[in-house]
This record gives C-alpha cells, sequence and structure tokens, in this order.
C-alpha cells in the first residue's frame, strides 16, 4: 500500500528565507527553485517550502506517503476513519496529492507519483 513517507511539505512566508535556512540545514541546493515551491531531495527523502501552505489551511509541516493507487488509498483510509482535508489534487506533471487528518486531528498526505 505504502513504499513509505517520503516527503515533507512545510508551509512558509518568506521563501527566499526559508530556501536559505533549509539549504544550510540539509547541506544541498533545491532540486526544484521556483516562486510557487522550493523543493530539496536528501537522504532518499524530499523536503518541500510552500509559500502558499498557510493561504490553504497548513499550520505545520505535513509528511505525505508515498502509494500505489491514490484514489484506493484514501478510499480505504476514509472506511477506515479518516476524513478527507483537500481531495486528491495534480500538482505538476501527474504527481497527485490528497490530504487527509485521523480522529485526533492529526493532518497527513498520500502522494502518488506517475508510472
Amino acid at each position: 500500500m505504502t513504499s513509505g513517507q517520503k516527503t515533507v511539505i512545510t508551509p512558509v512566508g518568506d521563501l527566499a528565507a526559508a530556501k536559505a535556512l533549509y539549504a544550510a540545514l540539509l547541506g544541498v541546493q533545491p532540486s526544484v527553485d521556483e516562486a510557487y515551491y522550493v523543493g530539496f531531495d536528501v537522504a532518499g527523502q524530499h523536503v518541500g517550502l510552500d509559500p502558499n501552505g498557510h493561504k490553504s489551511g497548513m499550520t505545520a509541516p505535513v509528511g505525505f506517503w508515498h502509494v500505489d493507487d491514490i484514489r484506493a488509498t484514501v478510499d480505504a483510509l476514509v472506511a477506515a476513519g479518516a476524513e478527507v482535508v483537500q481531495g486528491v489534487t495534480e500538482v505538476g506533471a501527474g504527481r497527485e496529492i490528497a490530504k487527509l487528518k485521523d480522529a485526533d486531528g492529526n493532518v497527513f498526505g498520500v502522494l502518488q507519483d506517475p508510472s
């Protein structure tokens, strides 16, 4: 069902400042460096900075579990008690994400890359 939690997206107010801080922390330059998103790939993980995250309701970093079939996974999670926060959305290059929350209000994501 999942190959692990490999992506963490953090909402940021000042993208340039956050990019400098995370580059220093991670010791690498961004693999994606756009006005709408900055991402770093390090140690098998992707760390993303989303300057629009706060506007979409993100209040903290969100970990994303990589899955093979995002729609089936979302359906199974809802059946198990999760609540959809953001339905399946294509975010570029065929990558799809969804955000859900558990019964305690903890937000988590699922992510499917194109085949």
